[in-house]
């Protein structure tokens, strides 16, 4: 079974049937402009969107965990109940799934340990927050993880929970979904689901395959 027919197995319904994942709903996204990016925020924070345009406003994320290790193994955004007419992997510009060898993938590396969904417009509001803590704070600024990230993720008895939402600018409504990847460091693909009439229904990133 391919990486694909393995998420239409378990996600084509309204509902996941697997005793090997316990499923939570996280809270909602908010997509403003409707061009979502995934990537690791720390290290690809220039992540290009989606070629797929998502539609705007709050829209609920479930994170899908592995039983015996407590891990991440699925991000999942649900933009409509429609029901579901096919599976893509998610691409961004320049990327045509034509091009993929068998088993391979078109995705985004993680190398510190946390992964994030976000719109376009939020992404330029994180960037846009580090280069001001940068230019402020000078030789003491530490990295955004430290400056931003980690106080959402640990207090001062340890880790907080394994997922956060980020708001990085006060005057924009944009939120960072940002949580841990699997068993940590690799290289992770998305798959979007769409409709009878090519409107995207969800979108799934893919950190640990349980099948």
């Amino acid at each position: 079974m391919t990486h694909i027919d393995n998420i239409k197995k378990l996600f084509s319904k309204n509902f996941v049937e697997s005793p090997l994942l316990e499923s939570f709903e996280v809270g909602k996204l908010y997509l403003s402009s409707g061009k979502l990016v995934a990537c690791d925020p720390l290290i690809t924070n220039d992540m290009q969107a989606f070629t797929t345009e998502f539609p705007k406003g709050d829209f609920s994320v479930l994170l899908h965990k592995e039983r015996e290790s407590n891990c991440v193994a699925y991000a999942e955004v649900i933009f409509s109940t429609a029901e579901i007419a096919e599976w893509k992997m998610a691409v961004t510009a320049g990327q045509d799934v034509k091009d993929l060898g068998e088993e391979e993938i078109f995705g985004y590396p993680v190398e510190s340990g946390m992964g994030c969904l976000m719109d376009v417009d939020t992404q330029s509001s994180l960037n846009e927050l580090e280069k001001r803590l940068y230019h402020s704070k000078g030789a003491d600024f530490m990295g955004i993880y430290e400056e931003f990230f980690h106080e959402y993720f640990f207090d001062e008895k340890g880790a907080i929970d394994q997922y956060a939402f980020l708001k990085p600018a006060d005057e924009h409504p944009g939120t960072i979904f940002a949580f841990e990847t699997g068993y940590g460091e690799g290289f992770y693909a998305s798959y979007i689901a769409y409709d009878k009439d090519q409107k995207p229904v969800k979108i799934i990133t893919e950190f640990i395959e349980i099948s």
